[in-house]
């Protein structure tokens, strides 16, 4: 669908990348439940192997299901392709993978989730890489960040838990500056509210496991390449710009120019890391997304009623949300997301740590539970939970420290998610 007419937001969440089954004429994907498929013949086989024609081989590397996925999400989000993985963390590799080598070192932002501040801050030393964390808001100390070694900058669009709201025209200004890729996570602003690559991105990653699939099935990852950056315009990579011994020397930006970065992700990240999104979890993510705009237009509004209600109650100390007009970033949200500023943020509880254990325990429609971005309503107690690992100097750079809550705001009635919160809070301060 890419090729022809400019179709809305709604019209392709749809239908990109989706096309009837030629066998069966069947109109929604089928999940090609199959680990290999059939060369037509030697020659055949040969050509997929050396690059040299796009099919089906194994489904570690490409499978028709997940190709659709891929080809949707890179529409939604305005990139060249995409490659699709396990999940959410497996896409930060691989997003990486390309770029680094032992001793090179990736900027990133104080303000992510604390899985991520994990793997950044001690997994991929084990790659020999590392991690400078940066206030973002802080755009001199960005710039500061960056030397001879750095391949890349790394930052959400909505951040989690906090939802912070990047200034992304700023940073990829600042990293084009630097000649690196901008690595975005938008996974908590999705493409209907935010389009990171419109904003300079040259890669965007998600966890598909959240908003784009909307109903906690299944875990998965996505890598969307913009297709933009120029690999070749230094030796700083030499995994796209230099000869592939894998594959007798071909050149992956050479070859495939803009596509190089996603036909790298596969024939390399796929292949070696083995990382793979199985086709039934793309199935379910592919009918999620058909109803992304629907769902995201809701839990925008849900967001911002019910912000509004814990920001004037008196057991809550202060709301992060960045759809309200008292937030520092409520300005930024109409430049960076137009369409609302998302369904999560934090709140902190008046009576501390103490306090946020009771609420979780006693509310009855939110789930407590470790994730985001589904059609019902989630909490979490980060400090306890996924930040647990972290300092508490580490856990307030992150947005989430001991007195506050996350709360990812499903579809359901508002009313009734406000008074779920409302005997919760009376239950935990009094």
């Amino acid at each position: 669908m890419t090729d022809g007419p400019k179709y809305g937001f709604d019209t392709l969440q749809i239908h990109a990348g989706a096309r009837p089954d030629p066998a069966t004429g069947a109109r929604q994907t089928p999940i090609y439940q199959s680990t290999a498929f059939v060369f037509r013949d030697a020659e055949h086989a040969a050509a997929l192997f050396n690059l040299q024609e796009v099919g089906y081989i194994y489904s570690r590397l490409t499978n028709p299901t997940v190709a659709v996925l891929q080809e949707r999400i890179a529409t939604l989000e305005g990139g060249a392709g995409a490659v699709c993985c396990s999940s959410g963390h497996a896409a930060q590799i691989m997003a990486l993978f390309p770029l680094m080598a032992p001793g090179l070192n990736v900027v990133v932002s104080t303000r992510l989730y604390g899985g991520t501040i994990t793997q950044f801050g001690q997994t991929i030393k084990r790659f020999g890489w590392e991690a400078t964390f940066v206030d973002f808001d802080d755009l001199d100390a960005v710039k500061a960040a960056i030397n001879d070694k750095t391949r890349a900058v790394f930052c959400e669009a909505i951040a989690n838990p906090g939802g912070y709201i990047t200034d992304l025209d700023a940073i990829s200004a600042i990293a084009d500056e630097a000649e690196i890729p901008l690595v975005v996570d938008n996974t908590s602003a999705t493409p209907y509210l935010c389009r990171p690559i419109e904003h300079g991105a040259t890669l965007v990653v998600h966890s598909t496991t959240k908003y784009l699939t909307g109903n906690g099935t299944v875990t998965g990852g996505c890598v969307v390449d913009s297709g933009t950056f120029d690999w070749s315009a230094n030796d700083k990579f030499p995994s796209l710009s230099q000869p592939e011994p894998a594959y007798h020397g071909l050149k992956f930006h050479e070859t495939f120019g803009p596509l190089a970065f996603t036909f790298h992700g596969i024939a390399i990240g796929l292949r070696d890391l083995g990382m793979t999104m199985n086709p039934q979890a793309a199935h379910y993510t592919l009918m999620g997304t058909e109803t992304l705009s629907l769902r995201m237009d809701r839990h925008v509004e849900n967001a911002v009623k019910i912000a509004g209600w814990l920001e004037k109650d008196d057991r809550v100390d202060y709301v992060t949300y960045a759809g309200l007009k008292s937030s520092p970033y409520f300005d930024r949200v109409k430049k960076i997301c137009p369409r609302g500023a998302g369904g999560l943020f934090t709140f902190a509880v008046k009576g501390g740590y103490d306090a946020c254990v009771k609420l979780v325990n006693a509310l009855e429609i939110f789930s407590h539970v470790a994730n985001l971005g589904d059609a019902r309503s989630l909490i979490i107690h980060s400090a306890s939970t996924t930040h647990r690992q972290l300092t508490e100097e580490q856990q307030r750079a992150a947005g989430a420290a001991p007195e506050v809550v996350r709360v990812s705001i499903g579809i359901e009635d508002a009313d009734d998610l406000i008074a779920d919160l409302d005997q919760a809070l009376s239950k935990a301060t009094s």
